[in-house]
């Protein structure tokens, strides 16, 4: 793994991480910063979802890069460890510029994310020269469907230094946490105190600032679906079957209107399905990316199942 960064067009920086296959002949210039050189295949961008880091998808992207072989780099977005805070003008618009950054300072033509990160790619899609997108429980608000995922106590609870309250009402407000979802809220606030003794809960309690922002990103992004239908880009929307059913509604709309999409679900997964173990789901996109008909490259010595 190669760690760099990425300065933004607006003065600030993002930390990129970069994985590479055998196949692949990505290198950077410094493991701190300026320009990366750049050969062989064309790389793919990996965009994180809200309330985590990077640092989780970095298995996923190795999964990634080596079935592909291809240089897959995930990188931090806004105010999260080494990358720039969220500035106060923050937007959908702050995004996509980032990853339009990213992917040229890596040579990368396609892009794979999760949740927020879907978002933040379709919004994309629609400006950038994106060759393929893969999205994973892509959280685009339609004709306000997310409105009612909004908590308004959650920015409430945030303003007052009330994190476990905050963390409860995301919880449940958008359902993405499986049974877990559907708690009363003193039973989540306990969850919150809990986990913050961990390294993962104690992030996620601190990035919970991000999150509002990020949810108001989506509420002011609100789409119809012909603002999709000029889409050109190739793009495969996921869900897992035991993510929340709103993502799943969402992807059989956009597929239904937009001839470049298609949907699929995938039997067995949660919302957090690429940051979980296993290759099936990393198999599936991979042979995406690589066009019909081509198969991605083995991972390991176990044969491949079906996808």
């Amino acid at each position: 793994m190669e760690t760099w960064t990425v300065e933004t067009n607006d003065g600030g920086r993002l930390e990129v991480h970069s994985f590479l296959s055998p196949a692949s002949s990505f290198a950077t210039s410094s493991p701190t910063g300026g320009e990366p050189a750049t050969a062989g295949p064309a790389g793919v961008v990996l965009i994180h979802g809200t309330l985590v880091t990077d640092a989780l998808y970095r298995p996923f992207a190795r999964k990634l890069s080596v079935l592909l072989g291809r240089p897959v780099h995930c990188y931090n977005r806004r105010g999260r460890a080494g990358s720039a805070p969220q500035p106060d003008s923050y937007s959908a618009a702050t995004e996509i510029s980032d990853l339009a950054k990213v992917m040229r300072e890596t040579g990368s033509t396609d892009v794979v994310a999760h949740s927020y990160g879907g978002f933040v790619a379709l919004q994309a899609a629609r400006t950038l020269p994106i060759g393929r997108l893969v999205t994973y429980d892509a959280a685009i608000s339609l004709s306000g469907n997310l409105s009612q995922r909004w908590r308004p106590e959650l920015e409430d609870a945030v303003t007052a230094g009330q994190l476990n309250h905050a963390w409860a009402h995301l919880v449940q407000g958008l359902a993405t946490a499986g049974p877990l979802s559907y708690l009363p809220l003193g039973a989540l606030r306990m969850l919150s105190i809990l986990s913050a003794r961990t390294n993962l809960g104690a992030e996620m309690r601190q990035l919970l600032p991000t999150a509002v922002a990020e949810m108001r990103a989506v509420l002011d992004a609100d789409a119809e679906l012909d603002d999709f239908t000029g889409l050109t880009t190739p793009v495969l929307m996921l869900s897992g079957s035991w993510s929340p059913a709103y993502f799943a509604e969402t992807g059989r709309q956009l597929a239904a209107a937009v001839p470049s999409i298609e949907f699929a679900v995938v039997p067995g997964q949660l919302h957090e399905g690429p940051i979980r173990p296993g290759k099936g789901l990393a198999v599936r996109m991979a042979r995406f990316l690589n066009g019909t008909g081509v198969q991605a490259q083995r991972l390991g010595r176990r044969r491949k199942g079906a996808v």
